[in-house]
């Protein structure tokens, strides 16, 4: 061994941030079990590393007794006097027992302990990278797909983007790029594994961050989400300032900003809708497009309500396949039962429950 370790270590920790205290000791570790697997030998050895000249030295040590039992183990007293007069029973005296060719299997093992702590290294700060990233927005490349993820390359580190994660009908051409929601990030055996999402109602919230200035510095709040993604979304928000109008301000001149998020998703359409205290006026709103004539909540069960609507607004209010009313069920949290005016002391009705 040589300066020339010394130098590499004092390299490892300015460039990659690895205390050289952790690799020595490591390598000290690496090194006593080579010594002792490479020449039979099982008694008790350190290994000590010069980080000054690089030098490396084998000891044996032996504990000072009365009368020898094992000579791998044990030194006499008398013999202990001869070395130092200042040795006592129960002491330990290291003697060196490095052999002539050691430095090839410590230069191998060396490496090997370096390698393997600059991998730990660079996964640990990949890791602790993306954890930061975990329920936030990035923009990535897709590199490939087969029949269960989409791999989009983060920098760094390669995501996964499972099919229920995917947007149905959209297409992942490699070398697209394209922004993703950091699900999450698990510190894996085989390294830091995250996991993507086109889907998560929390893509939808960190775009509207990005395209709307007031969501971002909290001025209008996003209270709730509700997604049939690559479909149709609802977002419910408010204002914490009173001459501001939440949906007018979500939406932009023109819709011009909402505008730009559907067309990040894919076609998505949107319905941003203002969110009140008053619940039946939020059922109300939550189930635009559609006129809403009164919203009666049943008196057994606190989240569930009648909305009766108008007889032509009957299927607007449900919408196709029953998607309106799903929606706004999902966003409100309450289970709507939703009934024209012809109906309402009827029997048939159309129930739709927040199945979150």
């Amino acid at each position: 061994m040589s300066k020339e370790l010394v130098s590499a270590l004092n390299s490892l920790e300015e460039d990659k941030g690895i205390k050289k205290e952790i690799i020595i000791e490591a390598l000290e570790a690496a090194l006593t079990s080579a010594y002792k697997r490479n020449y039979s030998q099982a008694q008790n050895v350190e290994v000590e590393f010069d980080d000054k000249k690089g030098n490396i030295h084998v000891y044996a040590v032996k504990k000072v007794v009365e009368e020898v039992v094992d000579s791998r183990l044990e030194v006499s007293i008398k013999d202990a006097l001869e070395l130092n007069k200042g040795y006592e029973l129960d002491d330990e005296i290291k003697f060196e027992v490095t052999p002539k060719n050691f430095g090839r299997i410590a230069a191998q093992t060396a490496k090997q302990v370096i390698m393997q702590r600059v991998r730990e290294a660079e996964r640990t700060m990949v890791y602790n990278k993306f954890s930061k990233y975990q329920d936030e927005l990035i923009t990535g490349e897709v590199e490939r797909q087969d029949g269960h993820f989409v791999y989009v390359d983060l920098g760094q580190v390669e995501a996964v983007m499972p099919v229920s994660d995917q947007i149905p009908g959209e297409i992942y051409r490699p070398q697209d790029k394209v922004k993703v929601y950091v699900n999450k990030v698990e510190d894996a055996t085989k390294g830091p594994q995250v996991f993507v999402s086109r889907t998560a109602p929390g893509l939808l919230k960190r775009l509207f961050e990005e395209e709307v200035p007031e969501i971002y510095d909290g001025t209008v709040e996003i209270v709730s989400i509700a997604r049939e993604s690559g479909d149709r979304a609802k977002v419910s928000v408010r204002s914490n300032n009173a001459d501001i109008d939440p949906v007018g301000t979500t939406v932009g001149t023109r819709g011009q900003r909402v505008q730009t998020i559907v067309n990040e998703l894919s076609g998505e359409n949107m319905d941003v809708v203002e969110w009140t205290d008053d619940n039946a006026q939020y059922i109300a709103n939550a189930l635009n497009p559609s006129e809403v004539v009164d919203v009666i909540f049943d008196s057994e069960n606190e989240r569930a309500c009648t909305v009766i609507v108008p007889d032509y607004q009957l299927s607007l209010a449900i919408g196709k396949k029953g998607q309106n009313a799903r929606l706004a069920a999902k966003l409100t949290g309450y289970k709507i039962d939703i009934k024209s005016e012809s109906e309402v002391s009827g029997d048939s009705s159309d129930i739709i429950e927040d199945n979150e």
